[in-house]
């Protein structure tokens, strides 16, 4: 990503001043990003001085074509991956400066990540795919059950939490994944294209529910995409 390519989209009412007023410090702050890969003999630069902030409560959307280190951007903010020069800070944090202890645990409390694929677990049921994060959590098997339910009930799969991915179509394991990254309830949403695999009309109606369920959720979101939304 180059700066001067960089134009975020911000989606218009997708700002919660219920649970964040205006002046509230940017959830998320990058300054000045550089990522570098060596291939060979070869420089890549997939980062080139990229600068932005994301308010508490925004749905913003990257777009952009394939190999212009949209990824890239998502796995720096997550932890997954470090910049080569600049800074990201989630929530304050400075990402680069935990080590790998405390990013687990802190990625695994504040982040969620829905992938393009759906990384579901085939000989798991929609529920039990969705409470693997809590499994790690000091939640009593009652409360995650409450969670569970509450995460498909928002990602409109009350009703199919006992069937496996198999038994299910690929839109529907799509919201199986958005769900198990709600349940922990995390102040930021990085989405990697999660429906590039789906056709365009399910593609663009998933998008315009994704909306409307983080509102629901207030949860603060990146989502990265090749196509127009």
């Amino acid at each position: 990503l180059n700066p001067k390519y960089l134009s975020p989209l911000r989606l218009p009412n997708t700002r919660l001043p219920d649970r964040m007023p205006e002046t509230a410090a940017p959830i998320v702050q990058i300054r000045d990003l550089f990522k570098v890969y060596r291939q060979g003999d070869i420089d890549v630069t997939a980062l080139n001085g990229v600068s932005m902030d994301i308010a508490p409560g925004e749905f913003v959307v990257l777009m952009g074509p394939s190999g212009s280190g949209k990824s890239t951007l998502l796995h720096i903010l997550a932890g997954i991956d470090t910049a080569s020069r600049g800074t990201v800070e989630v929530q304050g944090v400075n990402v680069a400066g935990l080590n790998e202890s405390e990013l687990a645990d802190w990625r695994n409390q504040n982040v969620g990540f829905v992938f393009q694929s759906f990384n579901l677990i085939p000989v798991l049921t929609a529920f039990e795919n969705v409470e693997l994060p809590l499994l790690l959590t000091a939640l009593s098997k009652s409360e995650r059950r409450r969670q569970v339910e509450t995460s498909l009930e928002l990602v409109g799969l009350a009703d199919r939490g006992h069937h496996r991915p198999d038994q299910m179509s690929g839109g529907q394991q799509q919201r199986v994944a958005l769900a198990r990254s709600l349940v922990m309830a995390p102040e930021l949403l990085l989405l990697d294209e999660p429906f590039s695999n789906l056709d365009v009309d399910l593609r663009e109606r998933l998008a315009h529910e994704l909306r409307d369920i983080l509102q629901q959720a207030q949860i603060t979101a990146l989502f990265v995409t090749h196509d127009q939304m």
